[in-house]
């Protein structure tokens, strides 16, 4: 599997790994960075940097799009870093990457976080 690097406002993405964990099992390829209350961009990016060192060929999750991390990673694409950055992560995204990965396919990561996002009360109408 390719590496996948969630970023987050906080430990959400530390939480989102365990929680993928519980129904995926380890994932070893799945990296966190958490922008953390009293970090700034620099130490973000510093951090970001440190995770990816050696890595090559990875896809970025970000929480949240115009977030600060999600910010801080664009500038570097911008800056000609050859990352795939998405934002609005969730859990069934994380999981479609690693679908798709498994059957050695691409994921399409935009609609599986927009597939994620159910009324569920709605859903419920339907089946009554």
């Amino acid at each position: 599997m390719k590496p996948l690097i969630l970023i987050s406002h906080g430990e959400m993405c530390v939480e989102l790994k365990k929680s993928v964990e519980m129904i995926m099992g380890p994932q070893d390829d799945i990296y966190t960075v958490a922008l953390l209350p009293n970090e700034g961009q620099a130490e973000f990016l510093a951090k970001f940097e440190q995770t990816v060192a050696g890595l090559t060929d990875f896809t970025v999750l970000a929480d949240l799009y115009g977030g600060t991390p999600c910010n801080v990673i664009a500038k570097e694409i911008m800056a000609g870093k050859d990352y795939r950055l998405y934002a609005g992560m969730n859990m069934a995204m994380v999981i479609g990457y690693l679908n798709a990965s498994m059957l050695g396919s691409e994921a399409d990561l935009v609609n599986d976080a927009k597939n994620g996002v159910t009324d569920v009360n709605d859903a419920l109408k339907a089946l009554m």
